[in-house]
This record gives C-alpha cells, structure tokens and sequence, in this order.
C-alpha cells in the first residue's frame, strides 16, 4: 500500500487577501506526523478554523520571505508562549536570513518577545539548494525569481512513494520543471490569468507549460483579483483551483 498524504489549504490568498482569503498556508498529513508549507499572517485563524491544533505541528517551510508566507511565525511565538503554552520543540525551515528577518519583525511587532523565555526549542534551519532531510522530512529546493531580499524557492517533498511540490511565489523559470516533474500534486501560484508579471505566474503561462511540467495534478493557488473572477475559465482535467479548507488526498 502506498504512503498516504492529505493536503488541506489553510489560506490561498495573495498578499492582500484578495476575495476574503487567508494568506498562504499548507497543512501536510502523512502517517504519524504533519508539516506547514508557508505561514502567513492570518495562519493562526486558519489552522482553528480546520481544528488544527499548532502544538500538533512541528515543521514549518517557509518558501521565500515575505510577510504574506512567513509574519504568521510572529504570532505563532506569541501563541506558544502565552495562550496554548507549547512544550514540543518547533523547526523551522527556510531561506538563508529567516532567522533574522522573524526576529526583526517579532521585535517591531511584539518589543521583547524573542527574549521571552520558552518552554520549547525553536530550531530555524537555512535551506541551501541542495536536497537535504529536515526533522525527517526529505525537501528539494529550487531557486525561483520573486525578489524578497533573500533566496525564494519552490519546494518539492517526497515522502514514501508520494510527491507534492509547491512553486512558491515566482515569475516563470525553468526551474519549476524538474520541480515538478513527475510530482503526484504541484501546487503553483497563479496571480494573473491573462497578465504577465515578472515575478507572479499567469494561467496563460501555466496553461502553455502543463506539459513539461509534467505533474498527475496541479493545483492553482494565490489568485489576484483578475484570476478570481476568470476562473471558471479554466477547465483542463488536470487542474484543480485552491480555496481555503480544500482537503485533497494525494
């Protein structure tokens, strides 16, 4: 019997919670333990509205560093700290300068809070590029075009014989094939549907590159408001569209 994984999106939105969506976030289920792919702001209301418990979770990847992907890791602390009182240790996983960039914007937000002493280790872990296993979990970076001060990637999992990758933010670059070539689920942003942007995805792009990129199923996410109201326009069998609280067994 294969390796089962669940996929169920927390929030889908893009930077401005464009159509009353949550900003990204991706809770990944597989036997025995459970990882984030992204943590935006409103992570925290997400995860409750799913009955997700954050003590439950103790793997977070953050795709690239803006705050619409990783500020949800500011109220995460606080949460730990003073309301669900975590114990568990929580890794972290990201771009080169993510420590950093957490701590500045945890102190310009909440002064003092990452002095607060925890009850639980917080582990942060710089990806490099390279493939590499994090708390277990095997994680293929590839490096993408969406400038956010530090390295932005998509992220390719493979657990078992199952393979779900994420293109992260980004503008079209070879890159996203070997990503997501062969994956059972590539979950891929796509701002735009007719609009090109140099560092969103537009369906008119992806629609053009279904084929090399090669995965069983790929999920649209992080919609800007021109692809919201189009897309009952796409109709590929192989695509599915992203709301909040989609489930998908992978």
């Amino acid at each position: 019997m294969g390796q089962e994984m669940k996929l169920t999106v927390i929030g889908c939105s893009d930077a401005f919670n464009s159509g009353g969506r949550l900003n990204s976030c991706y809770h990944v289920a597989v036997p025995g333990r459970s990882f984030l792919v992204d943590c935006g702001a409103n992570t925290l209301m997400g995860l409750e509205r799913e009955g997700l418990d954050p003590n439950g979770i103790g793997l977070v990847f953050i795709t690239h560093l803006h705050g619409d992907h990783f500020a949800g890791l500011v109220w995460w602390l606080i949460h730990a700290n003073h309301v669900s009182k975590r114990l568990s240790p929580l890794v972290v996983a990201g771009p080169a300068g993510l420590e950093e960039r957490f701590n500045v914007a945890a102190e310009a937000l909440f002064p003092g809070s990452t002095m607060t002493p925890r009850k639980f280790d917080l582990k942060f872990v710089a990806l490099t590029g390279a493939s590499e296993t994090v708390d277990g979990v095997r994680v293929v970076p590839f490096e993408v075009n969406h400038p956010s001060g530090a390295t932005a990637y998509a992220l390719r999992f493979e657990v078992g014989d199952k393979t779900i990758s994420f293109s992260g933010d980004t503008g079209w670059v070879e890159s996203l094939i070997p990503a997501a070539s062969g994956a059972d689920l590539f979950v891929c942003e796509c701002f735009g549907f007719e609009r090109e942007m140099r560092v969103h995805l537009s369906w008119r792009t992806i629609e053009s590159n279904l084929d090399r990129l090669g995965a069983s199923k790929v999920l649209l996410t992080h919609f800007g408001p021109e692809m919201l109201v189009r897309c009952g326009e796409v109709r590929d069998p192989r695509v599915l569209l992203a709301e909040d609280g989609l489930a998908l067994e992978v």
